[in-house]
């Protein structure tokens, strides 16, 4: 049984966490958590980076002035160091925002997503190859507070701690499985993808694809993108996350089935009474509003789409097949063989030929060994 830090490192002082970069300047592969309010607060803040050495545990208070995380920014940045990560989706958002680019990265959750196995979490992980119970009760915690309860701090504490000997042994049975090449492109594309990601998306309302043609699809799409400002509106002045004000969910029915009354508002999907009360009469007097300048033909914008590669479809789904017989041979995953994103790419822009598609971002060279001929192949077929 490997030994494990013990107790963690509160880094509250801008010269505790020069002190702390310092020394993780000097380490070796560490593991990455990060805390925020996000269900808590309109505007999420980050709350904690937590790093963890096979020595050493810190809590990096970044609402505390001085503690900045930028101060961790060469360490991030160093490829040959691995920085270990469980489901890195959004801390490396929390941490792009912040000035911070991964390099060097591998996430525990996609690698054990890759090889297949059942449990992924980072609780079930740790108990299975450590025999260690991590307590869950504080996932949905305030990490804004302060004081911080003294569970949290264990429990932040500990998403870290036994990560780098988890990282290690999921790493190792990437390699046994021979999917390693494909996890560390996969987990590159994910520090990529957050590192471009701009900081203000235009918001695009997801609509049912069929059911909604024309002036249909135009009013649906005018009352989700006007409910959406003014629900960013509301959540701001309640200091509340804009999905708990409003969920995409619900605001996809109210768009698809504009109600007339306060009670067809009621029986939509993910609309709550509380909301109803309080900003009902708003809504609806939008959905009047926009209804009827829908009847008078004075809605602007275009309800048309892209138009959609007749063919795409086809090469997607011949994509999804090959993966599938690829998986079966090999024994591993259909993601290890061609993840979605993959699929996407290679259907939407065939490549002519190898040496197009070696240059298919994230695909890799093994990718155009062990597949390579058998896709030009099948991509070329109309």
């Amino acid at each position: 049984m490997p030994s494990f830090a013990q107790g963690a490192q509160d880094v509250t002082t801008a010269e505790a966490a020069a002190a702390a970069a310092d020394h993780l300047n000097r380490a070796g592969d560490f593991a990455v958590d990060v805390e925020a309010d996000a269900m808590h607060a309109f505007r999420a803040r980050l709350c904690f980076v937590q790093i963890g050495t096979d020595d050493e545990v810190f809590l990096f208070d970044t609402l505390v002035p001085g503690v900045q995380a930028q101060l961790l920014s060469a360490a991030f940045a160093d490829s040959a160091r691995t920085k270990y990560f469980h489901a890195a989706g959004g801390d490396l958002q929390y941490l792009s925002e912040a000035g911070v680019r991964v390099k060097g990265l591998f996430d525990t959750h996609r690698a054990a997503t890759l090889l297949g196995w059942p449990k992924v979490g980072l609780a079930d992980l740790v108990f299975e190859r450590l025999g260690v119970k991590l307590p869950k009760e504080h996932q949905q915690s305030d990490f804004s507070l302060r004081p911080m309860p003294p569970g949290m701090r264990d429990y932040i504490a500990n998403d870290v701690r036994y990560l780098c000997e988890i990282g290690r042994q999921v790493r190792e049975e990437c390699r046994k499985a021979d999917i390693l090449e494909e996890v560390l492109l996969d987990c590159q594309r994910m520090a990529d993808v957050a590192a471009d990601r701009p900081d203000q998306a235009a918001f695009e309302p997801k609509l049912p694809k069929g059911g909604l043609a024309g002036q249909g699809r135009l009013l649906a799409q005018a009352i989700a993108r006007e409910l959406h400002a003014k629900r960013l509106q509301w959540a701001e002045a309640d200091n509340v996350p804009m999905g708990r004000m409003l969920s995409n969910a619900a605001l996809g029915a109210i768009a698809t089935e504009p109600p007339q009354s306060e009670k067809d508002l009621r029986r939509l999907q993910g609309v709550r009474g509380p909301f109803v009360r309080e900003h009902g009469a708003e809504v609806l007097a939008v959905v009047a509003r926009l209804s009827a300048l829908a009847k008078e033909g004075k809605l602007e914008g275009t309800a048309s789409r892209e138009p959609r590669d007749p063919k795409r479809q086809k090469r997607e789904d011949a994509l999804k097949a090959f993966r599938a017989e690829a998986a079966l041979t090999r024994k591993v995953t259909p993601s290890a063989v061609l993840p979605n994103p993959l699929v996407d790419a290679l259907s939407r822009r065939p490549p002519a030929g190898l040496a197009e598609l070696a240059e298919v971002p994230y695909f890799g060279e093994k990718r155009v060994r062990l597949y390579g001929e058998a896709l030009v192949q099948l991509l070329a077929r109309d």
